[in-house]
């Protein structure tokens, strides 16, 4: 094929796309059916009673339907609901999205996005770009709006909270193999005043934004990696603010004008990696200044900094090892009242002797509060530390007409404050313990299960025990197995000190039955018992009995198709 002719199909088949559509692989239109028409319509409906308080309404009927037209492989779905006098109707939404590509080069006309460094931007835009991957060189650059302008009548008491039209061009450019390589990316964003109301604008200051970034890596030896990345972001809070009058700021006023209202900010990250003999560790140190602004970015996090190590290996080829340190802390400006510092770790241990597994996991995390601009009330200081431990083992044994699975786990929390002046009233502390026991019997086509879990909970002079007890069984009838019957009872039993004790008794019921592939048939029912069960103070309030009944129905259907061709390719032997 000509290298036009190519061109030309790379682009009609990167025609995209439907808003709330499912997304779609744009290699694979060219292989899709031309056109298909299907869907399906459905009902549920509900019965609900309840002797206390009613949840909801005591008889409830939903109608929906469904449909989905596909062209190409591009679905545009249509969806109609109605419940209870509630009425909705939804269409498929439609914008145009062109990405061609030819040999290296790529194209974006469009809803699009483009990869830059996460402190540059991470948005997609809306407008045009283009981007190149050789084998060494690469780069790309795109002008779009990043944001609609919402511009909404000043005098109606509902309007929503105004914003400017946003946009943006930017560009990058890298060099390297993916031992070695530094990347330089450009990003200018700005408001555009004129895109909402003159009245909204004395509410709302226009904004724009310069971001320079660096990223590159280096592999220092076969064992030993460098990694970093950093940006500068030179951003201005109000346009309309008065202009700096400086000759050297001047120079540069067509590419950004730096106002009163401008600030120039740092955000970066280094991370050294080591891997030799099956052991991996990494040291990192990331900073990001006092408000730090990229215009490109969704939402980051600003005025801290961390040092954190991880490691990692294997024993023996059967128990894997890993842990990590970080510490951050806030405060770099040294403006905020406070200083606050914390420190996370943790470590975890598994491994797979045969048929059995085992976990063990712990997590740290500990809080301190400094001295600020003021001196922190000894009384009030923050000082606070989190354990969590826990522990879980599964073991697997049976053949493939009788499969047996039981699993164990445990676990403690604990949430301290270590202030001496503290009276523990923020104190909580957590015990639970569970076990599970599975069971199939292929031949029946039947399934078994038991469940019991324990948990305990301290606080100040509070205590919280509750235990769960859960037994189900299923099966499949029929050679194709389209009637399926499952069934459960839960029994629950909860007690508060200084309160009251609880216990519930439930019990579900389902049946689902597929009927020549189109119609499908399914009864729910479920009942649960609340008991007081207090030796003192019995209150009939608390006794309560639900009951549910639902019964639905679906059919689905396809009204029209038109299947693509394909061509019978033999190889013909001479």
């Amino acid at each position: 094929m000509k290298p036009f002719r190519r061109l030309i199909l790379s682009i009609a088949l990167s025609m995209v796309s439907l808003t709330g559509a499912m997304a779609q692989d744009i290699a694979q239109i060219a292989k899709s059916d031309p056109l298909v028409i299907s869907g399906a319509i459905g009902t549920t409906n509900t019965f609900y009673h309840s002797t206390g308080y009613q949840y909801s309404s005591p008889f409830q009927s939903t109608i929906w339907a469904n449909l989905n037209v596909s062209v190409y492989g591009i679905a545009m779905p249509f969806s109609l609901f109605y419940s209870n006098s509630d009425f909705s109707f939804d269409y498929p939404h439609f914008s145009l999205n062109l990405s061609p590509t030819y040999k290296e080069w790529h194209g974006y006309f469009g809803q699009s996005s483009i990869a830059f460094s996460p402190y540059v931007m991470n948005m997609s835009f809306n407008g045009v770009g283009v981007e190149y991957q050789g084998k060494r060189l690469r780069g790309g650059i795109f002008y779009g709006r990043l944001r609609n302008a919402i511009n909404d009548n000043p005098e109606d008491p509902h309007a929503r909270q105004p914003q400017y039209k946003r946009l943006a061009w930017g560009l990058k450019v890298g060099y390297g193999s993916n031992d070695h390589y530094l990347d330089l990316y450009f990003l200018r964003a700005y408001d555009a005043l004129s895109s909402i109301d003159e009245s909204w604008r004395q509410r709302v200051n226009p904004q724009s934004n310069l971001v320079l970034g660096l990223r590159g890596h280096a592999r220092i030896t076969k064992w030993l990696s460098l990694s970093a990345n950093a940006a500068t972001s030179l951003f201005t809070s109000d346009t309309r603010a008065q202009s700096v009058p400086s000759d050297k700021l001047q120079r540069w006023d067509k590419v950004f004008d730096a106002k009163y209202t401008s600030n120039m900010r740092f955000a970066g990250d280094a991370n050294l990696n080591f891997s030799l003999r099956g052991i991996n560790a990494s040291l990192s140190y990331r900073v990001v200044q006092p408000d730090y602004t990229s215009l490109g970015t969704y939402y980051m996090s600003n005025n801290y900094q961390s040092l954190g190590i991880t490691a990692g290996t294997h024993l023996f080829r059967k128990i894997s090892l890993s842990g990590s340190f970080s510490l951050q802390s806030d405060n770099l400006s040294g403006k905020q009242l406070y200083t606050t510092k914390g420190y996370v770790y943790n470590a975890n241990a598994s491994t797979r002797l045969g048929k059995v597994s085992l976990n063990l996991r712990y997590n740290g995390y500990l809080q301190r509060q400094y001295d600020g601009m003021t001196r922190v009330n000894d009384t009030t200081r923050v000082n606070r530390i989190m354990h969590s431990i826990g522990a879980s083992a599964g073991y697997s044994f049976g053949e493939d007409d009788l499969r047996h699975s039981i699993s164990l786990s445990g676990g403690w929390n604990k949430n301290k404050d270590l202030n001496r002046f503290a009276m523990g009233m923020s104190d909580v502390s957590t015990n639970s313990a569970g076990a599970t026991y599975s069971l199939t019997v292929e031949p029946w086509r039947t399934d078994f299960g038991a469940s019991l879990h324990h948990q305990q909970s301290r606080g100040y002079n509070t205590r919280y025990t509750s235990d769960i007890l859960t037994l189900t069984a299923g099966r499949s009838f029929f050679e194709e197995g389209n009637l399926h019957l499952q069934a459960s009872l839960n029994v629950i039993y909860n007690k508060m000190s200084h309160v009251r004790e609880n216990m519930s008794l439930g019990g579900d019921f389902s049946a689902g039955y597929t009927l020549k592939q189109y119609h499908t048939f399914s009864l729910n029912a479920s009942v649960a018992r609340s008991n007081d069960v207090n030796f003192t103070g019995n209150d009939e309030m608390y006794n309560i009995t639900e009951t549910q009944i639902g019964l639905s129905y679906t059919y689905t259907f396809s009204l029209f198709e038109i299947k693509r061709k394909i061509k019978d390719e033999t190889t013909k032997t001479l």
